[in-house]
């Protein structure tokens, strides 16, 4: 990839790529036949975090070594810790199964961590673009990259069930513990105006508001309290919070999409709570800003089921990037 593969010139999109190419590389006709699909096509719009089958390649249908560099893309596309989260929430399903298990309740067999699928959209590395994606229970995480360059990191969502293991070998274990502590970290140190404006309603919603649609919903996202009207501490918080949510990509992409946020201004940035403020009790928080929203909703089983994701209001899927793209290139044909 020397020269004039642009791809060379962001190691980024570099490590990305050749990760995913190393990933088809390793799988027979057939297999590759199931992971990749045009980069034109519905399919790539297409995400859920309920049980159930995904298009795309699972991780029950790959040997070892498959699986190795499934997880080598994983690793290349995310940052550590995103990367960990990942593993982490795909190998809970085992857990959730036992508890369901002796809990007598139906369905525990589905909980399986084989049933994770890998998808690839587009050729990477030919100079067009593409994305890949990883989906399954509690797991929907895509990139799509253009022009030798990540073009966008969003959507992404990640949950857990259980969020903290309430039995068994690994009980006390807490999944995604940043989601929850920097909301509550913000909330406490508002003050009671501030309080007032944030917190929306007593009951938190039942999941998040926006959907999983290819565009969020965001007219019924409550409103709350402004970036512009916090002292330095809270408004501090909430940086905090939009960052660990961004922070799941890799540092590059991470601060490329933290400078789109701060480029858009940050004085409109909104947070909103719903529920009681009590840890253990069913909770929902919003931050939104002028071209982006996170969402967050701990209200199932106990308040011990995590639901938290984080979209590009102008630029999920690439889009926007996608645009400037098309429009690039349809002008240096215009020029030949």
């Amino acid at each position: 990839m020397a020269g004039g593969d642009p791809v060379a010139r962001d190691p980024a999109a570099a490590a990305i790529t050749s990760a995913v190419r190393a990933w088809l590389d390793g799988l027979d006709g057939r297999q590759r036949e199931q992971a990749t699909f045009p980069f034109e096509t519905d399919e790539r719009f297409a995400w859920q975090y309920t049980p159930g089958p995904r298009e795309g390649l699972a991780i029950q249908s790959m040997d070892a070594t498959q699986r190795s560099a499934a997880i080598g893309v994983v690793r290349a596309s995310l940052s550590e810790r995103g990367a960990s989260e990942v593993q982490a929430i795909i190998a809970l399903e085992s857990v959730l199964g036992t508890l369901e298990r002796a809990g007598g309740r139906p369905g525990w067999q589905r909980r399986d961590p084989d049933l994770y699928w890998f998808a690839v959209f587009g050729a990477p590395g030919d100079g067009t673009p593409w994305s890949w994606r990883v989906g399954g229970h509690h797991i929907a995480v895509q990139l799509t990259l253009a022009d030798g360059r990540v073009a966008g990191s969003a959507p992404s969502f990640l949950g857990a069930n259980p969020a903290v293991v309430p039995s068994g070998p690994e009980a006390g274990r807490r999944m995604l513990p940043g989601e929850e502590e920097l909301a509550r970290r913000l909330l406490a140190l508002l003050s009671p105006a501030q309080r007032r404006t944030a917190v929306v309603d007593d009951t938190a919603p039942a999941d998040i508001l926006s959907g999983n649609g290819p565009r969020a919903l965001v007219a019924s996202i409550p409103a709350g309290t402004r970036y512009a009207d916090l002292d330095d501490p809270g408004r501090e918080a909430l940086i905090r919070l939009v960052r660990h949510y961004l922070d799941r990509a890799r540092p590059e992409v991470a601060a490329d999409e933290w400078a789109r946020i701060r480029t858009a201004g940050l004085d409109d940035v909104r947070f909103a709570w719903a529920g009681p403020d009590a840890p253990g009790r069913g909770h929902y928080y919003a931050v939104r800003g002028p071209g982006f929203l996170v969402e967050y909703d701990n209200t199932q089983d106990g308040a011990n089921h995590i639901h938290a994701f984080w979209r590009d209001l102008e630029n999920d899927w690439g889009e926007d990037v996608l645009a400037g793209h098309h429009r690039a290139h349809h002008a240096s044909r215009e020029q030949r």
